[in-house]
Protein backbone atom coordinates (compact mmCIF):
# COMPACT_ATOMS: atom_id res chain seq x y z
CA UNK A 1 0.00 0.00 0.00
CA UNK A 2 1.29 3.54 -0.94
CA UNK A 3 2.29 5.76 1.24
CA UNK A 4 -0.98 8.00 2.77
CA UNK A 5 1.73 10.68 3.35
CA UNK A 6 3.64 10.82 -0.13
CA UNK A 7 0.08 10.77 -1.40
CA UNK A 8 -1.11 13.50 0.27
CA UNK A 9 2.21 15.21 -1.06
CA UNK A 10 0.94 14.00 -4.72
CA UNK A 11 -2.42 15.77 -3.86
CA UNK A 12 -0.99 18.61 -2.73
CA UNK A 13 1.71 19.71 -5.23
CA UNK A 14 -1.04 18.39 -7.78
CA UNK A 15 -3.30 21.33 -6.70
CA UNK A 16 -0.90 23.87 -6.16
CA UNK A 17 1.01 23.93 -9.50
CA UNK A 18 -1.94 22.44 -11.79
CA UNK A 19 -5.30 22.03 -10.43
CA UNK A 20 -5.77 25.23 -9.28
CA UNK A 21 -6.77 26.61 -11.86
CA UNK A 22 -8.40 23.95 -13.85
CA UNK A 23 -11.00 23.63 -11.58
CA UNK A 24 -10.91 27.21 -10.84
CA UNK A 25 -12.34 27.17 -14.63
CA UNK A 26 -15.29 24.58 -13.68
CA UNK A 27 -16.55 25.80 -10.22
CA UNK A 28 -15.77 29.40 -10.55
CA UNK A 29 -19.38 30.03 -11.28
CA UNK A 30 -20.89 28.14 -8.10
CA UNK A 31 -17.43 29.52 -5.72
CA UNK A 32 -18.84 33.17 -7.04
CA UNK A 33 -22.33 32.73 -6.19
CA UNK A 34 -21.80 30.85 -3.01
CA UNK A 35 -19.36 33.75 -1.95
CA UNK A 36 -21.23 36.65 -3.41
CA UNK A 37 -23.61 38.58 -0.62
CA UNK A 38 -25.75 41.67 -0.89
CA UNK A 39 -24.59 44.74 0.32
CA UNK A 40 -25.82 45.03 4.03
CA UNK A 41 -28.64 47.38 4.56
CA UNK A 42 -28.02 50.95 6.14
CA UNK A 43 -28.98 51.54 9.35
CA UNK A 44 -31.98 53.09 9.65
CA UNK A 45 -32.27 56.53 10.29
CA UNK A 46 -32.49 58.29 13.73
CA UNK A 47 -35.80 59.93 14.38
CA UNK A 48 -35.69 63.65 14.19
CA UNK A 49 -37.62 63.19 17.63
CA UNK A 50 -34.72 61.31 19.10
CA UNK A 51 -32.54 64.70 19.64
CA UNK A 52 -28.68 65.47 18.59
CA UNK A 53 -27.70 63.54 22.29
CA UNK A 54 -29.40 60.03 21.16
CA UNK A 55 -27.78 60.88 16.95
CA UNK A 56 -24.39 61.45 19.24
CA UNK A 57 -24.86 58.25 20.89
CA UNK A 58 -25.77 56.28 17.57
CA UNK A 59 -22.60 57.11 15.59
CA UNK A 60 -20.34 56.10 18.50
CA UNK A 61 -21.76 52.84 18.81
CA UNK A 62 -21.74 52.57 14.89
CA UNK A 63 -18.51 53.90 13.76
CA UNK A 64 -17.41 54.38 10.10
CA UNK A 65 -14.93 52.77 9.10
CA UNK A 66 -11.58 54.94 8.80
CA UNK A 67 -10.19 55.39 5.28
CA UNK A 68 -7.15 52.67 4.39
CA UNK A 69 -8.36 50.33 7.35
CA UNK A 70 -7.73 46.35 6.90
CA UNK A 71 -10.25 44.07 4.73
CA UNK A 72 -13.11 43.45 6.74
CA UNK A 73 -12.61 39.76 8.32
CA UNK A 74 -15.98 38.59 7.33
CA UNK A 75 -15.26 38.46 3.56
CA UNK A 76 -12.86 35.35 4.09
CA UNK A 77 -15.79 33.48 6.10
CA UNK A 78 -17.38 32.39 3.08
CA UNK A 79 -14.95 31.48 1.37
CA UNK A 80 -13.32 29.00 4.27
CA UNK A 81 -16.86 27.41 4.70
CA UNK A 82 -16.95 26.75 0.64
CA UNK A 83 -13.52 25.31 0.98
CA UNK A 84 -14.48 23.14 4.06
CA UNK A 85 -17.06 21.85 2.50
CA UNK A 86 -15.35 20.90 -0.45
CA UNK A 87 -12.38 19.09 1.62
CA UNK A 88 -14.89 17.18 3.81
CA UNK A 89 -16.70 16.13 0.33
CA UNK A 90 -13.58 15.12 -1.56
CA UNK A 91 -11.73 13.59 1.28
CA UNK A 92 -15.01 11.07 1.29
CA UNK A 93 -14.95 10.39 -2.08
CA UNK A 94 -11.23 9.35 -2.06
CA UNK A 95 -11.82 6.86 0.94
CA UNK A 96 -14.27 5.45 -1.35
CA UNK A 97 -12.48 5.28 -3.79
CA UNK A 98 -10.10 3.78 -2.67
CA UNK A 99 -12.12 1.22 -0.92
CA UNK A 100 -14.00 -0.08 -4.13
CA UNK A 101 -10.47 0.50 -6.30
CA UNK A 102 -10.73 -2.85 -7.55
CA UNK A 103 -13.84 -2.53 -9.22
CA UNK A 104 -13.88 1.26 -10.25
CA UNK A 105 -10.43 1.18 -11.52
CA UNK A 106 -10.24 2.58 -15.41
CA UNK A 107 -8.22 1.66 -17.44
CA UNK A 108 -5.04 3.81 -19.14
CA UNK A 109 -6.57 4.94 -21.94
CA UNK A 110 -10.10 5.32 -20.69
CA UNK A 111 -8.83 8.11 -18.23
CA UNK A 112 -7.00 9.65 -21.24
CA UNK A 113 -10.12 9.75 -23.19
CA UNK A 114 -11.57 11.32 -19.67
CA UNK A 115 -8.76 13.98 -19.87
CA UNK A 116 -9.62 14.88 -23.49
CA UNK A 117 -13.12 15.44 -23.16
CA UNK A 118 -12.37 17.50 -19.73
CA UNK A 119 -10.45 19.82 -22.10
CA UNK A 120 -13.08 20.05 -24.55
CA UNK A 121 -15.34 21.11 -21.83
CA UNK A 122 -12.07 23.39 -20.47
CA UNK A 123 -12.23 25.02 -23.84
CA UNK A 124 -16.44 25.92 -23.69
CA UNK A 125 -15.89 27.12 -20.58
CA UNK A 126 -13.10 29.67 -21.29
CA UNK A 127 -15.24 30.88 -24.26
CA UNK A 128 -17.81 31.33 -22.11
CA UNK A 129 -15.57 33.71 -19.59
CA UNK A 130 -14.74 35.52 -23.09
CA UNK A 131 -18.36 36.14 -24.06
CA UNK A 132 -18.78 33.99 -26.83
CA UNK A 133 -22.35 34.07 -27.34
CA UNK A 134 -22.12 30.83 -29.64
CA UNK A 135 -21.22 28.59 -26.60
CA UNK A 136 -23.44 29.44 -24.13
CA UNK A 137 -26.16 26.90 -24.63
CA UNK A 138 -23.24 24.28 -24.77
CA UNK A 139 -21.92 25.04 -21.33
CA UNK A 140 -23.13 22.62 -18.59
CA UNK A 141 -24.45 25.10 -15.50
CA UNK A 142 -26.06 23.91 -11.86
CA UNK A 143 -29.06 23.20 -12.46
CA UNK A 144 -31.82 25.41 -11.43
CA UNK A 145 -31.99 24.00 -7.73
CA UNK A 146 -28.79 25.35 -7.53
CA UNK A 147 -29.78 28.82 -9.00
CA UNK A 148 -32.68 28.77 -6.20
CA UNK A 149 -30.22 28.44 -3.14
CA UNK A 150 -27.52 30.67 -4.50
CA UNK A 151 -30.52 33.76 -4.83
CA UNK A 152 -31.13 32.48 -0.99
CA UNK A 153 -27.50 32.40 -0.01
CA UNK A 154 -27.31 36.48 -1.62
CA UNK A 155 -29.96 37.21 1.11
CA UNK A 156 -28.07 36.25 4.27
CA UNK A 157 -24.92 35.65 5.97
CA UNK A 158 -25.14 32.15 6.69
CA UNK A 159 -22.02 29.84 6.51
CA UNK A 160 -24.48 27.07 5.97
CA UNK A 161 -25.35 27.74 2.14
CA UNK A 162 -21.39 28.22 0.77
CA UNK A 163 -20.29 25.21 2.96
CA UNK A 164 -23.40 23.13 1.19
CA UNK A 165 -22.01 24.49 -2.54
CA UNK A 166 -18.67 23.31 -1.56
CA UNK A 167 -19.29 19.86 -0.87
CA UNK A 168 -21.54 19.87 -4.28
CA UNK A 169 -18.69 20.76 -5.86
CA UNK A 170 -17.60 17.12 -5.60
CA UNK A 171 -20.24 16.81 -8.44
CA UNK A 172 -18.04 18.97 -10.87
CA UNK A 173 -15.22 17.82 -11.51
CA UNK A 174 -12.48 19.15 -13.33
CA UNK A 175 -9.91 17.40 -15.47
CA UNK A 176 -7.44 17.35 -12.85
CA UNK A 177 -9.65 16.38 -10.19
CA UNK A 178 -10.04 13.10 -12.61
CA UNK A 179 -6.48 11.98 -12.45
CA UNK A 180 -6.21 12.49 -8.52
CA UNK A 181 -9.01 10.11 -8.51
CA UNK A 182 -7.56 7.94 -10.69
CA UNK A 183 -4.39 7.64 -8.05
CA UNK A 184 -6.89 7.29 -5.11
CA UNK A 185 -8.63 4.37 -6.73
CA UNK A 186 -4.90 2.71 -7.38
CA UNK A 187 -4.35 3.30 -3.54
CA UNK A 188 -6.34 0.42 -2.42
CA UNK A 189 -6.98 1.97 1.10
CA UNK A 190 -9.63 4.57 2.49
CA UNK A 191 -7.07 6.46 4.43
CA UNK A 192 -4.74 6.73 1.53
CA UNK A 193 -7.27 7.48 -0.83
CA UNK A 194 -8.55 10.48 1.53
CA UNK A 195 -4.77 11.38 1.47
CA UNK A 196 -4.61 12.19 -1.93
CA UNK A 197 -8.18 13.82 -2.45
CA UNK A 198 -7.62 16.09 0.55
CA UNK A 199 -4.02 17.24 -0.56
CA UNK A 200 -5.45 18.13 -4.01
CA UNK A 201 -8.22 20.40 -1.99
CA UNK A 202 -5.66 21.43 -0.11
CA UNK A 203 -3.58 22.60 -2.74
CA UNK A 204 -5.95 24.65 -4.95
CA UNK A 205 -7.25 26.29 -1.34
CA UNK A 206 -4.84 29.21 -2.28
CA UNK A 207 -5.94 30.73 -5.65
CA UNK A 208 -10.28 29.14 -4.46
CA UNK A 209 -9.14 31.85 -1.54
CA UNK A 210 -7.76 34.89 -3.89
CA UNK A 211 -10.65 34.23 -6.52
CA UNK A 212 -13.06 34.08 -3.76
CA UNK A 213 -12.08 37.06 -1.87
CA UNK A 214 -12.29 39.29 -5.35
CA UNK A 215 -15.44 37.90 -5.85
CA UNK A 216 -16.68 39.03 -2.66
CA UNK A 217 -15.43 42.47 -2.66
CA UNK A 218 -15.10 43.66 -6.09
CA UNK A 219 -17.09 45.76 -8.75
CA UNK A 220 -18.76 43.95 -11.57
CA UNK A 221 -16.74 45.97 -13.92
CA UNK A 222 -13.51 44.06 -11.90
CA UNK A 223 -15.17 40.98 -11.89
CA UNK A 224 -15.72 40.93 -15.61
CA UNK A 225 -12.03 41.91 -16.49
CA UNK A 226 -11.19 39.00 -13.69
CA UNK A 227 -13.21 36.76 -15.89
CA UNK A 228 -11.38 37.30 -18.97
CA UNK A 229 -7.92 36.69 -17.40
CA UNK A 230 -9.47 33.81 -15.90
CA UNK A 231 -10.62 32.82 -19.28
CA UNK A 232 -6.96 33.32 -20.49
CA UNK A 233 -5.51 30.93 -17.69
CA UNK A 234 -8.35 28.15 -18.32
CA UNK A 235 -7.39 28.43 -22.29
CA UNK A 236 -4.04 27.25 -21.43
CA UNK A 237 -4.97 24.74 -18.97
CA UNK A 238 -7.19 23.07 -21.21
CA UNK A 239 -4.30 23.02 -24.23
CA UNK A 240 -2.39 21.65 -21.61
CA UNK A 241 -5.33 19.22 -20.15
CA UNK A 242 -4.99 17.77 -24.08
CA UNK A 243 -1.72 17.36 -24.53
CA UNK A 244 -1.90 15.39 -21.17
CA UNK A 245 -4.47 13.42 -22.25
CA UNK A 246 -3.09 12.60 -25.16
CA UNK A 247 0.15 11.22 -23.84
CA UNK A 248 -1.28 9.51 -21.41
CA UNK A 249 -2.98 7.34 -23.90
CA UNK A 250 0.06 6.54 -25.34
CA UNK A 251 -1.12 8.25 -28.62
CA UNK A 252 1.63 10.92 -28.70
CA UNK A 253 4.74 12.16 -27.43
CA UNK A 254 5.46 16.08 -27.03
CA UNK A 255 8.52 15.77 -24.68
CA UNK A 256 11.79 16.39 -25.70
CA UNK A 257 14.59 13.99 -24.93
CA UNK A 258 18.37 15.24 -25.56
CA UNK A 259 20.09 12.22 -24.07
CA UNK A 260 20.91 9.44 -26.03
CA UNK A 261 18.68 6.01 -25.47
CA UNK A 262 20.01 3.43 -23.13
CA UNK A 263 20.71 0.33 -25.00
CA UNK A 264 20.96 -3.32 -24.43
CA UNK A 265 24.07 -4.55 -22.82
CA UNK A 266 25.90 -7.48 -25.15
CA UNK A 267 24.50 -11.30 -24.55
CA UNK A 268 26.69 -14.05 -22.94
CA UNK A 269 28.04 -16.14 -25.83
CA UNK A 270 26.45 -19.04 -26.75
CA UNK A 271 29.46 -21.61 -26.46
CA UNK A 272 29.27 -20.98 -22.58
CA UNK A 273 30.99 -18.27 -19.94
CA UNK A 274 30.82 -15.08 -22.16
CA UNK A 275 34.22 -13.51 -21.13
CA UNK A 276 34.55 -10.68 -18.67
CA UNK A 277 34.66 -7.90 -20.67
CA UNK A 278 30.58 -9.58 -22.60
CA UNK A 279 29.06 -10.09 -19.19
CA UNK A 280 27.18 -6.81 -18.70
CA UNK A 281 27.21 -5.31 -15.54
CA UNK A 282 24.51 -5.95 -12.71
CA UNK A 283 23.22 -2.24 -12.58
CA UNK A 284 23.01 -1.60 -16.29
CA UNK A 285 19.87 -0.18 -17.45
CA UNK A 286 19.11 -2.57 -20.46
CA UNK A 287 20.49 -5.47 -19.92
CA UNK A 288 20.39 -9.59 -20.60
CA UNK A 289 20.82 -12.19 -17.21
CA UNK A 290 22.24 -15.30 -17.20
CA UNK A 291 18.79 -16.79 -17.74
CA UNK A 292 18.33 -15.15 -20.80
CA UNK A 293 15.65 -12.66 -20.00
CA UNK A 294 16.32 -9.03 -20.64
CA UNK A 295 16.04 -6.72 -17.65
CA UNK A 296 14.69 -2.65 -18.67
CA UNK A 297 16.02 -0.32 -15.10
CA UNK A 298 13.70 2.86 -15.08
CA UNK A 299 14.51 5.22 -11.83
CA UNK A 300 11.61 6.65 -10.52
CA UNK A 301 12.26 9.63 -8.50
CA UNK A 302 10.13 13.00 -9.20
CA UNK A 303 10.93 12.50 -12.79
CA UNK A 304 11.64 9.09 -14.83
CA UNK A 305 15.36 8.44 -15.64
CA UNK A 306 16.09 8.24 -18.21
CA UNK A 307 13.10 8.57 -20.74
CA UNK A 308 14.23 6.87 -23.70
CA UNK A 309 15.49 3.03 -23.63
CA UNK A 310 16.92 0.89 -26.47
CA UNK A 311 16.17 -2.93 -26.23
CA UNK A 312 16.34 -5.65 -28.15
CA UNK A 313 13.26 -7.48 -29.46
CA UNK A 314 12.09 -10.96 -29.56
CA UNK A 315 13.32 -11.56 -25.74
CA UNK A 316 11.42 -11.70 -22.49
CA UNK A 317 11.56 -8.60 -20.79
CA UNK A 318 10.89 -7.04 -17.51
CA UNK A 319 10.30 -3.82 -16.58
CA UNK A 320 11.92 -2.75 -13.10
CA UNK A 321 10.77 0.32 -11.51
CA UNK A 322 13.17 1.34 -9.36
CA UNK A 323 11.94 3.71 -6.42
CA UNK A 324 14.33 6.06 -5.09
CA UNK A 325 12.64 8.52 -2.84
CA UNK A 326 10.04 8.76 -5.56
CA UNK A 327 7.13 11.11 -5.68
CA UNK A 328 4.58 13.27 -7.03
CA UNK A 329 2.75 11.64 -10.07
CA UNK A 330 5.65 9.81 -11.00
CA UNK A 331 4.73 7.37 -8.58
CA UNK A 332 1.45 6.70 -10.65
CA UNK A 333 2.74 4.61 -13.52
CA UNK A 334 1.16 3.55 -16.62
CA UNK A 335 2.14 1.64 -19.91
CA UNK A 336 -1.40 2.93 -21.71
CA UNK A 337 -0.59 0.02 -24.23
CA UNK A 338 -0.74 -3.15 -22.06
CA UNK A 339 -3.19 -1.55 -19.82
CA UNK A 340 -0.69 -1.64 -17.00
CA UNK A 341 -0.67 0.87 -14.20
CA UNK A 342 1.03 0.70 -10.94
CA UNK A 343 2.09 3.07 -7.85
CA UNK A 344 5.99 2.54 -7.48
CA UNK A 345 7.34 2.02 -4.07
CA UNK A 346 8.91 5.06 -2.57
CA UNK A 347 12.25 2.70 -2.24
CA UNK A 348 12.08 -0.47 -3.72
CA UNK A 349 11.43 -2.07 -7.25
CA UNK A 350 8.57 -2.88 -8.45
CA UNK A 351 8.56 -5.72 -11.76
CA UNK A 352 6.30 -5.50 -14.86
CA UNK A 353 6.52 -8.40 -17.41
CA UNK A 354 6.25 -7.34 -20.70
CA UNK A 355 6.41 -10.47 -22.59
CA UNK A 356 8.07 -10.94 -25.74
CA UNK A 357 8.21 -7.67 -27.95
CA UNK A 358 8.20 -7.59 -31.27
CA UNK A 359 10.35 -4.68 -32.97
CA UNK A 360 8.36 -0.83 -32.14
CA UNK A 361 7.62 1.28 -29.50
CA UNK A 362 6.51 0.80 -26.61
CA UNK A 363 5.35 4.23 -24.75
CA UNK A 364 5.05 4.73 -20.84
CA UNK A 365 3.72 7.72 -18.69
CA UNK A 366 2.48 9.07 -15.11
CA UNK A 367 -0.82 9.08 -14.97
CA UNK A 368 -2.07 12.09 -15.45
CA UNK A 369 0.40 11.98 -18.70
CA UNK A 370 2.68 15.05 -17.75
CA UNK A 371 5.94 12.78 -17.89
CA UNK A 372 6.40 9.97 -20.64
CA UNK A 373 9.20 8.07 -21.78
CA UNK A 374 9.41 5.18 -24.29
CA UNK A 375 11.42 1.84 -24.76
CA UNK A 376 12.27 1.27 -28.31
CA UNK A 377 12.22 -2.59 -29.31
CA UNK A 378 14.67 -3.38 -32.10
CA UNK A 379 16.25 -6.48 -33.75
CA UNK A 380 19.43 -6.97 -33.03
CA UNK A 381 19.83 -4.09 -30.52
Amino acid sequence: MPSSLALLATGLSTGLFAGGASCAAVQGGLLAGAVTRRSPAAPAPVPAMAGPRRASQRRKSNPAPAPGSAPEPKALVPVGAFLAGKLLSHSLLGALLGVFGDVLQPSPRARAVMLIASAALMLLFALDLFGVKAVARLVPRPPASFGRVLRRSAKTDSVATPALIGLATVLVPCGVTLSVELIAVTSGSPVAGAAVMAGFVVGTAPLFTALGYLFRRTSRALSRRLAVVTGVVVLAVAVWTAASGLQAGGWASFSTNGTPPAAAAPVPNGSGGATEEQEPAADALVRIDAAGKQIVTLTVTDFYEPTSFTAKAGVPTTLVLRGKDSGGCARAFTIPELGVQEIVKRDGDTEIDLGTRKPGTLRFSCAMGMQTGSIDFKEGA
